[in-house]
């Protein structure tokens, strides 16, 4: 008897099942798609420490500031760094902060769900007191708007989720740019097994937040509240940023009435896997910040490549999103391979079947993303 592998797929996408159900990826495998996928995750990862880095300070140092003129220093500050910071000759740490505010406003997993608890208004109500002991204004505010700053620490505590979140992904990111450089990563199906077996090893990894008010420690999400690396960080961020995004003012009209944006959260499709590249390098298309920020760290090997193409370094932002994309691809495979409700090499007809099924609701979502054009 067939089992369900051999047995052809109803789907638009079913050339993709079939390599996810063969633990292929949903990028293809070719040399060229290995050098840039392993190229541009190397820059993404340098880029992503100092994200990390930058929103895990804004979360321990910078919370109830309400005009944190200087979050974007990690609480160095200089006049020579100031300069550099107006002339935008800095990392564009406002790429971060999109992200974290697209991840919120999208919600979803266990630290969107915590942060309604009364466990974290207790906590945050306990920090608030202590954090303004010594300041009457902020003190009157807070009588008359007893909401707005637990809101800021809710914001506070998506600041140091993302960045703990990224704080795995730029070691991963790196490493695997390491073992690549070592002769170890030779094949696009390498690359994924490389990020999954990362995510399930850090899959527990709790989420903690706790700052410190003069001399006393406070926590706000303490180990207790079971917060997790893979559940409560990595899923959000997938669905929030690789999925449903934002849609950018300029492309899409904001009009109502031009029906130009779903209604529906739940269905927005304008996240990393489903954006066009050629607005990359337009004014408001927040991801042209990061491709700004990836182009100063592009290996050699990579760098050399976008050179030679037709237009060079004219479209060296669109060049990167490009490559940026097949490699969210593979991460995306990683995520959903790691997902899986069971094994791959299952030889139960029922849990070959349960596959089957979730491997089509991914694809489902996939039917409108780049998927055919990263694979030309």
């Amino acid at each position: 008897m067939l089992n369900v592998k051999n047995k052809p797929v109803n789907h638009p996408l079913s050339e993709y099942i079939k390599r996810l159900e063969n633990g292929e990826a949903l990028l293809k495998d070719t040399p060229d798609n290995v050098l840039e996928v392993v190229g541009i995750l190397k820059s993404y990862g340098v880029v992503l420490d100092a994200y990390s880095q930058n929103l895990i300070y804004i979360a321990e140092h910078q919370f109830l500031v309400i005009f944190p003129f200087f979050k974007y220093f990690n609480g160095k500050v200089s006049f020579s760094k100031l300069l550099h910071h107006w002339w935008h000759d800095r990392i564009n740490f406002e790429y971060a902060e999109y992200c974290m505010k697209t991840m919120m406003w999208h919600g979803g997993g266990g630290l969107d769900a915590y942060l309604d608890t009364k466990e974290f208004q207790e906590l945050a109500k306990a920090v608030i007191t202590a954090k303004l002991k010594n300041d009457p204004l902020m003190q009157g505010l807070n009588q008359l708007f007893p909401d707005f700053l637990i809101e800021q620490l809710r914001v506070s505590a998506y600041y140091t989720g993302l960045g703990q979140f990224w704080r795995v992904m730029a070691d991963m990111f790196l490493s695997l740019s390491d073992r690549y450089d070592q002769g170890e990563i030779t094949s696009i199906p390498q690359v994924v097994d490389h990020i999954k077996t990362a995510l399930v090893a850090d899959a527990l990894k709790p989420i903690t937040y706790a700052v410190k008010i003069r001399d006393k420690v406070y926590d706000i999400i303490p180990k207790s509240a079971g917060l997790t690396f893979l559940a409560d960080t990595a899923v959000p961020y997938v669905e929030a940023i690789f999925f449903r995004g934002t849609p950018f003012m300029g492309v899409v009209s904001y009009n109502a009435q031009a029906y130009q944006i779903p209604p529906d959260q739940s269905r927005f499709e304008y996240g990393a896997l489903y954006a066009d590249p050629l607005p990359i390098g337009g004014a408001g298309i927040p991801p042209t910040l990061l491709m700004q920020d990836m182009r100063h760290y592009l290996p050699d090997y990579l760098h050399n490549i976008y050179r030679r193409s037709l237009r060079g370094e004219d479209d060296l932002r669109v060049q990167i999103c490009m490559s940026f994309q097949k490699s969210m691809f593979c991460v995306t495979t990683a995520a959903i391979l790691g997902l899986l409700p069971y094994p791959l090499d299952t030889q139960d007809l029922d849990e070959e079947k349960a596959n089957r099924v979730y491997l089509e609701k991914w694809l489902d979502r996939l039917k409108n993303s780049q998927i055919l054009t990263v694979n030309k």
